[in-house]
């Protein structure tokens, strides 16, 4: 009997590899690095690299400053061309904010070093995050 063709679809995958299959990460190295920081979350639960996901698993991770939320439909560990990712997950992640909002918002100057004690209070104090 001849070997099954191979294929992109298996019975478990782990969640670096699947993050990075439906091209959430640009390398799984990356993706195995964020699952260890603590940016990915499996059903509300921190996950090291090698969890195995189910269908309907929800993944929240933390890419670039934005949370992205996907749900498993279906598994995979090869990585697959970008306009056939959807139906492998569905995507639940907020809007991303809006450009003009971002761009109003305070920043430090590049190089200028930690806050004073005093900077931090008036960032605070600007927040509403006082006692």
């Amino acid at each position: 009997m001849p070997p099954a063709p191979a294929s992109a679809e298996t019975a478990q995958a782990r969640v670096d590899s699947w993050t990075w299959a439906v091209r959430l990460f640009k390398t799984r190295s990356a993706a195995a690095a964020a699952c260890r920081a603590g940016h990915v979350r499996v059903n509300g639960v921190v996950v090291k690299p090698a969890h195995n996901l189910k269908h309907g698993d929800e993944i929240r991770v933390r890419v670039n400053g934005l949370e992205r939320i996907v749900i498993v439909e279906r598994l995979l560990t090869k990585r697959i061309g970008a306009a056939v990712v959807a139906q492998y997950m569905l995507d639940k992640s907020p809007p991303p904010p809006d450009p003009q909002l971002v761009a109003t918002l305070p920043r430090r100057d590049r190089g200028s070093g930690r806050p004073t004690k005093r900077e931090r209070r008036e960032t605070d104090r600007l927040l509403g995050r006082t006692d």
